[in-house]
């Protein structure tokens, strides 16, 4: 019982850990972006930034199929 209780624990910290360097990870890619993407206009950094991310999901259509 103790082997599966240390298990469980260590799966669980291995998910926060996970968690939080995708969360560090998306914050510096936002970062990078809001620096270097068109910097003095706003607007225009937001529609290029939401055009580029929908061509990354028509492009990698067929691999999110697959997973799901």
């Amino acid at each position: 019982m103790k082997k599966n209780k240390k298990k469980y624990i260590r799966k669980v910290l291995f998910t926060i850990l996970i968690s939080f360097a995708v969360i560090l990870f998306w914050r510096g890619i936002w970062g990078l972006a809001d620096f270097y993407l068109f910097p003095n206009n706003y607007h225009l950094s937001l529609w290029v930034s939401l055009g580029i991310g929908l061509l990354i999901l028509l492009l990698v259509e067929d691999a999110i199929k697959e997973i799901i």
